[in-house]
Formats: C-alpha cells, sequence, structure tokens
C-alpha cells in the first residue's frame, strides 16, 4: 500500500466506494466521474504504479485482470460490448497513478480518436 494512493485507500476501505468485486488481489469499483452509463475500475490491490513499472512477475495477475473484465462487464449489463483503457504514465493521460483498467459501456461512446 501507498500511503497517498486514493485507490489503496479505497481497496483497503479507508475511503468508500460502490464496490464491483473483490478478490484476494483484485478490486474493482464504480467511477466517481463516469463517462458513460457504466464505468467501473478494476485496480490490483498491489501498487503498481502503471503499466510502465509493471514487470513479468505480474502477468498473471494482469492477464487475470484483462480475463475478469468481461465477466464483469457482462454482469454489468454490458452485452454488447464495451471499451477498456488504461492510461499508462502522465504523458498517456493518466491522473491517479496506481495501475487499473477502465471498463467502460451502455449508450452511444465516442470514438477514441477524432478522425478528420
Amino acid at each position: 500500500m501507498s500511503d497517498n494512493c486514493i485507490f489503496c485507500k479505497i481497496v483497503h476501505g479507508d475511503i468508500p466506494s460502490r464496490k464491483v468485486y473483490e478478490d484476494d488481489e483484485v478490486f474493482a469499483f464504480h467511477d466517481i466521474n463516469p463517462v458513460a452509463p457504466v464505468h467501473f475500475m478494476l485496480v490490483p490491490k498491489l501498487h503498481i504504479v502503471s503499466l510502465l513499472e509493471a514487470e513479468e512477475v505480474h502477468a498473471a495477475l494482469l492477464g487475470r485482470m484483462l480475463l475478469l473484465a468481461p465477466k464483469l462487464a457482462l454482469e454489468q449489463g454490458l452485452k454488447n460490448g464495451f471499451r477498456t483503457v488504461i492510461n499508462s504514465g502522465k504523458g498517456g493521460g493518466q491522473e491517479v497513478f496506481h495501475l487499473h483498467i477502465h471498463v467502460i459501456g451502455g449508450g452511444n461512446i465516442p470514438p477514441m480518436v477524432k478522425r478528420d
């Protein structure tokens, strides 16, 4: 746990959240500023800053998180698909420096990148 990390505090119950899922290694909760009708995040309980800091020892955990994303998306009603987003580092738009996977869906999801 990182003492200054808001996601570590959520995982440990110091900050309330709307929990979607929890096991020994992963915690999922609804985003407090959703960009779509369904918007939740999966975070490892282990504090990993971002994908930039992920190492080979994290491979199984990252794989579990990616396989868990569609299962939880379906449970949240996203039967027609969803978007996953992992922002990595400041240049990648990461705002909270604890690795997390956004799962977003429902309604009309705009394209990720504007095209001319």
